[in-house]
């Protein structure tokens, strides 16, 4: 499988907060002419923050006076890139997805659980000259009508460039959710990604490189 590959082939490690080096820089998906696939589009769906929460870094499980996220923690992180592989920078990553208990912080969102007041459902990174983003988020759990995912926007110099989605790779209820499989299978491909355990610690860790056409 994709995912599982990819992470064995590109796995970084986010403790210590070290670069991404050269040599670990994604191969891609190539099309004709060797240049990358840009990753596929996807809809932005109705629970993008309607307000910005006062806290908007990188770590959406913990939080200052909040108890600790419920869910299983994840370090994601990834390389932004064009489609001759060169690493992107001041790309503005912001990521947003629902709960453990399949809640947005939206006020649509009217759930029959209490959303998680440990969570803080958005988080956003910039990336510097190596093109990495990183975010300690939780791995996304499904909700009635959707397998799990995480949203994904990509804006630099204050125009948007791409609006996507992460699927979790292998995940069952992929197979029934009717966005995910309105792609080709290639388009399918580069939109998922392995939760895979995190050496030395109880969290998983995830990478999802993303190209820009």
């Amino acid at each position: 499988m994709r995912g599982q590959t990819v992470l064995k082939r590109r796995r970084v490690v986010l403790a210590g907060g070290g670069l991404l080096s050269a040599a670990l820089l994604p191969a891609g998906a190539l099309a004709a002419g060797g240049l990358r696939i840009p990753t596929p589009a996807q809809t932005p769906g109705p629970y993008y923050p309607q307000s910005l929460p006062a806290k908007r870094d990188n770590d959406l499980v913990q939080g200052a006076g909040k108890p600790p996220a419920l869910g299983t923690v994840a370090q994601l992180s990834g390389a932004v890139l064009d489609t001759q592989g060169r690493p992107l920078s001041a790309v503005l990553v912001e990521i947003w997805q629902c709960d453990a208990n399949g809640r947005y912080h939206h006020p649509a969102d009217t759930g029959q659980q209490a959303p998680d007041p440990g969570f803080q459902g958005y988080g956003q990174f910039t990336t510097g000259v190596d093109g990495v983003y990183r975010f300690r988020t939780i791995r996304p759990v499904a909700y009635p009508g959707r397998t799990p995912h995480i949203h994904f926007r990509l804006s630099r110099g204050g125009t948007e460039r791409l609006v996507t989605q992460l699927y979790v790779a292998g995940d069952p209820g992929n197979a029934r959710d009717s966005l995910f499989n309105a792609n080709a299978a290639q388009s399918r491909e580069l939109l998922t990604t392995s939760f895979a355990p995190h050496a030395g610690s109880s969290e998983l860790e995830a990478r999802f490189d993303i190209v820009l056409a």
